[in-house]
């Protein structure tokens, strides 16, 4: 037998090392030390993982006001028979305190939001009138932001009775979506009262209107902004198309009726029109009081406050 037989016979290289250093053991491992378990221990607990706090997603907030500043002309206001904001309280003053009151009540956790439409069955009856007393008289409220918008697209007359230069408005914005609508509204001399125009009269008022774009813009006027009310001057609702849409996205629709002028089957048509959207409340324009309440005279009498 030669040299490499006889180390042939005795293994390889690797088996040798192996068995004089017992590298077995080594890639085994230590075993782990025995421990006595009582057979009643219960079972081990693993504490469960604390859960996340869900972050909450930041709360929308409607945008501030940024078109142009310009004042209320008192003149205009008083030459159209309007409230004056710094005037003595008289009747009329009087009248729309006790209405914008009731209005705030039905606002108030309305799930359709502060939107109130003033309209009126046909043109003449006194809505714009009644819409900018309305506005002026809730404007002197201390924790609300007034919004005024000219939505009678075909005959626009809001910011011409106040004394105020047009620009762009609603139906620009409607119709453009790179006009920012914050940025169409006219901040007034009045902290609480804004305007917003009327804007480009369109062929497509209506379907405008009835877009999901105008449930957009109106979130982005009030979203977050509870003390936001917006009150809209609508078409006449037996001659045009719109204020019917815009009663679907208004809380309270304020029908306006002219004493000794509306007629019943006129008044029983505009409700028709409503129907299924805002609610109906009925306002009375141009009445002569004969007997009944008198505002306006209380500190004039020495009577005082209370």
């Amino acid at each position: 037998m030669n040299q490499h037989s006889s180390i042939k016979g005795r293994g390889s290289l690797i088996e040798r090392a192996t068995e004089i250093y017992d590298f077995s053991a080594a890639l085994k491992g230590r075993a782990a030390p025995a421990v006595d378990v009582p057979a009643d221990a219960p079972p081990p607990v693993v504490p469960a993982a604390a859960p996340l706090d869900p972050v909450a997603a930041p709360a929308m907030r409607a945008p501030a006001w940024t078109g142009p500043v310009q004042p209320i002309d008192r003149d205009a206001l008083a030459q159209g028979g309007f409230l004056l904001p710094e005037g003595p309280v008289t009747v009329m003053s009087e009248e729309f305190r006790l209405l914008k009151r009731d209005l705030l009540a039905q606002l108030r956790d309305n799930p359709r939001g502060n939107r109130i439409l003033v309209c009126s069955p046909n043109s003449g009856e006194g809505k714009s009138f009644c819409a900018i007393n309305l506005a002026l008289s809730l404007a002197a409220e201390k924790d609300h932001e007034i919004l005024l918008v000219d939505a009678d697209f075909g005959s626009p007359s809001i910011p011409a009775s106040l004394g105020l230069d047009p620009g762009p408005g609603l139906m620009d914005a409607l119709a453009d979506p790179l006009i920012a609508i914050e940025d169409c509204i006219i901040r007034t001399d009045l902290p609480s009262l804004a305007v917003l125009p009327a804007g480009q009269r369109s062929n497509n008022d209506t379907e405008y209107l009835a877009s999901a774009r105008t449930q957009q813009l109106l979130a982005r006027l009030t979203e977050g902004r509870p003390e936001r009310i917006l009150i809209f001057d609508s078409p006449p609702l037996l001659a045009a198309s719109p204020a019917a849409v815009l009663a679907s996205h208004a809380a309270i629709a304020l029908l306006v009726a002219q004493a000794d002028r509306t007629s019943e089957s006129a008044l029983r048509e505009a409700v028709a029109l409503l129907k299924g959207g805002a609610q109906v409340r009925l306002l009375l324009n141009a009445v002569r009081f004969t007997s009944g309440r008198r505002f306006g005279h209380y500190q004039d009498k020495g009577e005082g406050r209370g």
